[in-house]
């Protein structure tokens, strides 16, 4: 799978830790920054990620902060992209099966990188379970996109 990884500076050693190992999973992996442990924007980060995601140049996104939570909400802001934070393997799995979730969000300031790459794996290997219900939910997901977008 083309999976693409980013973060901020507080997410830099996790993102660093995770490369290798999706690596070594057979996974063809692209890193959109950060590249050092000096501060960055993860917004800037997040739109990068996302907008080859849209472009088509990888089928999933992790993003890596210090908490997950700020570049979920940022991931969460563009069309098209369902992030989930995920601090746990079956979160990791189910983001994907019911919400065809494409970027997930983690902490290395919460979760050690043994966790981080079982939940890493999950999301990898989960796919989206075509069914009428799940679909339909899916499709309202969308749907609040462009109800927000609309309001004035």
């Amino acid at each position: 799978m083309r999976i693409l990884i980013g973060g901020d500076h507080a997410g830099f050693q996790l993102k660093s830790h995770l490369i290798p190992c999706l690596e070594n999973l057979g996974h063809e992996i692209t890193d959109v920054g950060a590249f050092s442990e000096e501060p960055v924007d993860f917004p800037d980060i997040a739109k990068k990620l996302c907008g080859l995601i849209l472009d088509g140049k990888a089928e999933r996104g992790i993003m890596c902060c210090g908490t997950g939570v700020g570049a979920s909400i940022a991931c969460n802001k563009i069309r098209g992209i369902r992030a989930a934070l995920c601090h746990d393997t079956h979160c990791a799995h189910q983001c994907v099966e019911h919400d065809n979730a494409n970027v997930i969000a983690i902490g290395q300031w919460i979760i050690g990188e043994k966790l981080a790459e079982e939940i890493v794996a999950e999301f990898i290997g989960a796919e989206f379970e075509d069914n009428e219900d799940v679909r339909r939910r899916v499709a309202k997901l969308s749907e609040l996109e462009e109800w927000g977008r609309t309001r004035t």
